[in-house]
């Protein structure tokens, strides 16, 4: 019977074991490139990332693998789902980084992969499956079945295999050809909501594709055609368990609760949390590096040393004045300035302008890039 479930998608049968773990935030987002042989119009990944060669994990930009495994234990990752571009474009890196959190974490930490059936020979497959690799999702193409016959490859291994489509609208005769080609050949269908994203490469908008509303990024008729999907298999009975998700669930459960998590791992002594995981904090910033327009790209172009080197002496002045245990104050050199508590900032804001700091009382996000929410300056 389908049903929509507490996290706000609906589905036929029970959840893929990755979206159990995705949906609980316990999952690590692992970009492994962005260098794919599709090009499709509806792509989400951001300008930054298309077609180039970077690795994500979550929001943390990996330089070494020590960075995946750092972020992981931030927020006490269950699994990972390896996604790109496609990860089989980088298949060495890929097998590379499956077989070290395997070996991190154990062989029940959960990895999932994305991947288009253009890469998917035997011989790829077999050296995914090799490595530890759980399960795959192939993002099948609507409007050629060039590889749709590469399925049956990864039926040669005990692994979860899954499709996962857009639910685009004006596709909906391709959709079903999609169910009727895989209702015996995998373990489950994920139809996802289409959604238009800030990006070059997404077409949507210029096809003509409008959202529900002017607050939502979804697609109008996207979830409608899902649901079209859902009460035919219903009717005629297939076992395949089949998945819409939803943009609700993407943001307002699965990215809501992986905040959560990261928000216990990243938090300081000092810093408050909010029921979806913001971090508020007092922060001292120099006066050349206060939040602000443009605010951003200054923190990617400037000399992150030079302004490390001039607070760390006024934090020791700081810890000296203040008379506050070590962990009272923090200096954070991915974003040069100095952290210390709401309160602390407050009771002593004349102080930190006389030695030419700027006190500000800052609400972020707990991930690595710590893009803020709000920031209040004193």
């Amino acid at each position: 019977m389908a049903f929509e479930n507490p996290y706000h998608p609906f589905n036929l049968g029970e959840l893929p074991p990755g979206c159990q773990y995705c949906v609980r935030g316990e999952k690590l987002v692992l970009f492994v490139t962005g260098v794919c042989p599709r090009t499709c119009y509806f792509c989400p990944v951001s300008d930054q990332k298309f077609q180039q060669d970077v690795i994500y994990a979550n929001e943390r930009k990996v330089e070494s693998a020590d960075d995946i495994l750092k972020e992981a234990h931030l927020m006490d990752a269950k699994g990972a789902g390896i996604t790109g571009g496609d990860p089989l474009s980088k298949l060495d890196r890929t097998i590379e980084y499956i077989k070290l959190l395997k070996e991190k974490f154990g062989k029940g930490f959960h990895i999932h992969l994305y991947t288009s059936l253009n890469l998917a020979t035997e011989e790829n497959l077999g050296k995914l499956w090799a490595a530890g690799l759980d399960e795959l999702r192939f993002h099948l193409e609507l409007e050629s079945k060039q590889f749709w016959e590469r399925l049956a490859l990864a039926r040669k291994f005990s692994w979860k295999i899954g499709v996962e489509i857009p639910l685009i609208p004006t596709k909906e005769k391709e959709t079903f050809a999609v169910l009727e080609f895989v209702k015996d050949k995998v373990d489950f269908l994920n139809l996802n909501e289409l959604e238009v994203a800030d990006n070059s490469q997404s077409k949507l908008e210029e096809m003509m594709f409008h959202t529900k509303d002017e607050l939502s990024y979804a697609i109008k008729g996207s979830l409608e055609l899902g649901l079209k999907v859902l009460e035919f298999a219903q009717k005629e009975n297939y076992v395949l368990p089949i998945h819409v998700c939803t943009a609700k669930l993407k943001d307002a459960v699965q990215l809501a609760n992986r905040l959560k998590r990261e928000a216990r791992g990243a938090k300081k002594k000092f810093d408050l949390v909010s029921e979806e995981g913001m971090l508020t904090r007092g922060a001292l910033y120099l006066p050349e590096l206060v939040p602000g327009f443009g605010y951003r790209k200054k923190l990617e172009n400037v000399n992150k040393t030079e302004f490390v080197q001039k607070l760390e002496p006024l934090l020791i002045r700081l810890k000296k004045e203040l008379r506050v245990d070590e962990d009272d104050v923090f200096l954070d050199v991915s974003k040069p300035r100095i952290l210390l508590s709401k309160t602390l900032l407050k009771q002593n804001r004349k102080l930190f302008r006389k030695l030419g700091l700027v006190p500000a009382v800052v609400s972020e996000y707990p991930t690595a890039d710590q893009l803020e929410v709000e920031v209040e300056l004193f």
